[in-house]
C-alpha cells in the first residue's frame, strides 16, 4: 500500500499527539523513580494524574469547538484518542488514590465517601466516562446509531462533576480551579448557544 503525503502527515500528527499525551506519565514515573516528587510523593502523584485527566478532558471538549469556530481540525480528527487519554489518566488517578491514599481498605473508602463528598463526585464523573471510552470505536458508533450521539453527551455532566470534584478539593490550587471552571463553562455555554441557534433555524 502506497501512502500519500496526506496519510504520512496524519500519521505523524497522531504520533506527535500520542507522544505528547503519554509524556506526562513518563515524566511522573521518572520523578517517582528518582525520588523527586517532593515530601509527599503519594499526594503529588495523585494530584498530577488528576490534573492531567482534567486537562485532557477539556481538550476533548475543545475539539468540536476549535473545529467550528477556528477551523482547526487536528483535535477533532484525533478526538477519540484525546478522550481515551483523559479516561486513562482518570483511571490512573483512581488507582493511585486506592493504592497510596486508601490502601485498598473498603472501610476507609466508605468513611472518606461520607466525610468528603468531592470523592463521590469524582467517582460518578469517572463512571460516566467509562462507557464513553468503551463505545468510542467506529464499530460501536455503527451499532448504536443515533443512540451513540446521545450516550456521548454524558461527557457534559461528567465534566461538571469533575469540575465540582476539583473545586471542592481543598488541596487544589485556586488559580487552576478558576481556569478550569472558566474553560469548561465557556465550552459548555458555546454548545448551548449552538443548540439554540440550530433550533431557531429549524423553526
Amino acid at each position: 500500500m502506497v501512502l500519500t503525503n496526506r496519510d504520512v502527515a496524519r500519521r505523524l500528527v497522531w504520533v506527535v499527539l500520542f507522544t505528547s499525551m503519554a509524556a506526562p506519565l513518563i515524566w511522573l514515573v521518572f520523578l517517582a523513580y528518582t525520588n523527586q516528587l517532593g515530601a509527599d510523593p503519594a499526594k503529588a502523584l495523585v494530584d498530577e494524574l488528576g490534573q492531567w485527566a482534567i486537562r485532557f478532558l477539556i481538550l476533548t471538549l475543545c475539539a468540536s469547538t476549535f473545529s467550528r469556530r477556528l477551523n482547526v481540525r487536528v483535535l477533532m480528527q484525533h478526538r477519540r484518542m484525546v478522550g481515551l487519554f483523559a479516561l486513562f489518566y482518570a483511571l490512573l488517578h483512581l488507582l493511585a488514590v486506592s493504592t497510596f491514599i486508601l490502601g485498598w481498605r473498603v472501610d476507609l473508602l466508605i468513611r472518606e465517601l461520607t466525610d468528603r463528598p468531592y470523592i463521590m463526585l469524582g467517582m460518578v464523573g469517572l463512571l460516566l466516562l467509562i462507557p464513553l471510552g468503551i463505545t468510542s470505536t467506529k464499530g460501536w458508533q455503527k451499532k448504536l446509531g443515533r443512540r451513540w450521539s446521545t450516550l456521548h453527551k454524558l461527557i457534559y455532566p461528567a465534566s461538571l462533576l469533575v469540575l465540582m470534584h476539583l473545586v471542592l478539593l481543598i488541596r487544589a490550587s485556586i488559580l487552576e480551579a478558576v481556569v478550569y471552571a472558566f474553560l469548561i463553562s465557556l465550552l459548555l455555554i458555546e454548545r448551548l448557544f449552538r443548540k439554540e441557534n440550530l433550533k431557531k433555524r429549524v423553526n
